[in-house]
């Protein structure tokens, strides 16, 4: 047929992808590339759980999609065959509290959810330190996105109950990895001296990926998640220059599976150019839409309200906010500061003629963009 797409016909039934699961962003992948070096650090502060003793406690920075978070997942699979090595990532974008974090300890150790009420902190604490002493286990706790932890002045805590476990509860054995991805949080800075102190972490940066390691990562991905012949070297090409433009390489990932399904909504059996640059929209923001998932519904009615009044002073925004959500002036100005801190909007300071200075309040990303990914 003249008006065939190239590459030919998919019938109903038929499918660019040999394996579709390889492109979600939380697969983990068989081999893991180009981070030799950063594997090898983080080896070294855990080999002591390994021997029975408390590892080193470790700061993993990096910008976005580098790989820290599959590093410490790869690295936790090996221990996992050490019976006397229990390992445990807590997501902080979603547990952001010091409560929520011992709440998911308590849940991997025991294999059921503590009380949704009732039980104080310290006796969750307790529990928690009590049973590893009793199994006679090294606990490393991985902080994945701890930067949450700092938005919501929890960190200090958090670290300080982990860090001092053995000294309530002599013989608890546990070790810290912190994670995160916001390179203008100065981490140590911000812990209190009495955080400091104990936790002197071992230091292990994950830079960007450049242009032939995203290559030749996308390369292998392709290889599982694609039949032979549906991603040619040119499109391979061009998705890793959209990959190298975002700095993560997650995009490249997302987008490999949205031009995937571009090119089957054409029936055609290849990805073509146009396939990646239409699916491009919305794979450039997947970390957008990350960040956005991870708010509470006061943070997103915040976030709704800025994309209706962008460019607007504090003050006439927070009453559009207030009328919204109720909620007053101390509670609006900490999510500004959470909002700001995450790279969704900017807060910046404005002369106003005869009130001073306030903050002007305006989205980082497109109003649409943002009001799309909240629906």
């Amino acid at each position: 047929m003249a008006d065939e797409p190239e590459g030919g016909m998919l019938s109903w039934d038929e499918t660019v992808f040999r394996n579709e699961r390889v492109f979600e962003i939380d697969h983990l992948p068989e081999t893991f590339r180009h981070r030799e070096s950063q594997l090898e650090s983080l080896k070294y502060a855990l080999r002591p759980a390994v021997r029975g003793s408390r590892p080193l406690n470790t700061m993993i920075r990096g910008p976005p999609g580098t790989g820290k978070t599959t590093a410490v997942q790869k690295l936790f699979g090996e221990l996992s065959g050490q019976t006397d090595v229990r390992t445990v990532r807590v997501n902080c974008q979603v547990d952001s509290t010091r409560y929520a974090v011992f709440s998911r300890l308590f849940e991997a150790i025991f294999d059921y959810e503590p009380p949704s009420s009732g039980i104080s902190f310290k006796k969750l604490f307790g529990q928690v330190a009590d049973r590893l002493v009793e199994d006679d286990e090294v606990l490393v706790v991985a902080l994945d996105d701890v930067n949450y932890l700092f938005y919501e002045n929890e960190a200090s805590d958090a670290l300080y109950s982990l860090l001092r476990a053995h000294e309530a509860h002599p013989g608890a054995r546990i070790g810290v990895i912190v994670i995160s991805s916001d390179l203008s949080l100065e981490l140590m800075d911000e812990l209190d001296t009495r955080v400091q102190s104990v936790f002197r972490p071992e230091e292990v940066y994950f830079p960007v990926y450049d242009v032939d390691e995203i290559v030749d990562i996308l390369r292998e991905r392709a290889t599982r998640g694609f039949h032979d012949g549906v991603l040619g070297a040119p499109e391979l090409d061009r998705i890793a220059e959209l990959t190298a433009e975002s700095g993560d390489l997650r995009v490249g990932i997302d987008l490999m599976r949205r031009a995937g399904l571009h090119a089957e909504m054409r029936a055609a059996r290849t990805i073509a150019i146009e396939d990646i640059d239409d699916a491009y929209d919305k794979s450039k923001h997947v970390h957008l839409s990350r960040r956005l998932r991870g708010l509470s519904e006061s943070e997103r009615a915040l976030v709704r309200v800025v994309a209706d009044n962008d460019g607007k002073l504090a003050g006439e925004v927070f009453d559009a906010f207030h009328t919204e959500t109720g909620l007053g002036y101390t509670r609006y100005s900490e999510i500004i500061n959470k909002l700001d801190q995450l790279g969704i909007i900017t807060a910046e300071y404005a002369d106003v003629e005869g009130r001073g200075r306030s903050r002007e309040l305006s989205l980082l990303y497109d109003s649409q963009a943002v009001l799309d990914r909240l629906k």
